[in-house]
């Protein structure tokens, strides 16, 4: 028997496991160093916070939260994220459904054109969009980010639901037609409670994307305290806290904590939404 044999996925899993590891340890240090005071982070590694006798202190997230902006721009960014993730999605799905099982002219040529504008930069739009904005009267409040945030993200999620929708079985939607029900009623009653899967990974990436963007805020809400997201306000700490970067460290855990709890409550969703519809049959 040869040795590849007899170790089988031996040397598979301890890379996983090494892989793993070594992305682990720096989000460790992070999380560690968030609770140490600024003496003990500049006299010892953050390893030996882990070993009797501990010395941690919530000081650096109250600090944070209460004379660095964070908490309201925590606030901002639920208020930026939650209508960017949800008003997408459901515009998607009303779209992807009718690329899928819906008759019109140049559906296909429509969705073409829909699956080439993943390749464009979002970059070249921020000019003219800035502008039409500025004329509105709409540079620098929620409605102009939750739109722009609405069309940078349709295209995929129109792309990926459309997919999984088109995988769905062609019986179910005879059925429900002989069972006499409408376009609305198989849309809400068939498709959406088969697609959670396909929804709640769209769910991830969009939210996570919305979450983390800089650009897109940093443009069409500029830098206003009172509109600023994390990403805003965390690109300012790093300049105005370089002195007290355990402070730092605080506000990327309080800005990385809420996409890891989605991440983790959706991730049972997040292999089977992505692989279905890749492929039919």
């Amino acid at each position: 028997m040869s040795v590849s044999r007899r170790l089988g996925p031996l040397p598979v899993h301890v890379a996983i496991v090494a892989l793993v590891l070594l992305w682990t340890i720096p989000t460790l240090a992070t999380i560690v160093n968030s609770f140490r005071p600024p003496i003990a982070i500049a006299s010892s590694g953050w390893w030996t916070a882990l070993v009797p006798p501990f010395n941690f202190t919530i000081d650096n997230y109250q600090r944070v939260l209460t004379t660095n902006n964070m908490g309201p721009s925590f606030l901002n960014s639920l208020t930026i994220t939650i209508p960017a993730t949800l008003v997408p999605i459901a515009v998607a799905a009303f779209a992807a459904y009718a690329f899928a099982w819906m008759s019109f002219p140049f559906r296909n040529t429509l969705f073409l054109f829909l699956v080439g504008l993943l390749v464009v930069p979002l970059q070249i739009t921020l000019v003219p969009v800035l502008q039409v904005y500025t004329s509105l009267g709409l540079n620098g409040t929620f409605p102009a980010i939750w739109l722009a945030h609405t069309g940078y993200g349709l295209p995929f999620a129109i792309y990926l639901l459309r997919n999984f929708f088109g995988a769905l079985p062609k019986e179910l939607f005879e059925a429900s037609a002989l069972d006499g029900a409408g376009t609305l009623t198989t849309f809400f009653r068939l498709v959406l409670p088969l697609s959670v899967p396909a929804l709640a990974s769209l769910a991830i990436f969009q939210f996570l994307w919305v979450w983390n963007d800089l650009l897109v805020a940093l443009i069409y809400l500029g830098g206003t305290q009172d509109v600023a997201p994390m990403t805003v306000t965390m690109s300012g700490l790093v300049n105005s806290l370089g002195q007290d970067w355990q402070r730092l460290t605080a506000a990327a855990f309080i800005s990385a904590f809420l996409p890891l709890v989605v991440f983790i409550g959706l991730q049972r969703y997040f292999t089977s939404g992505i692989l279905a519809g890749s492929v039919k049959g």
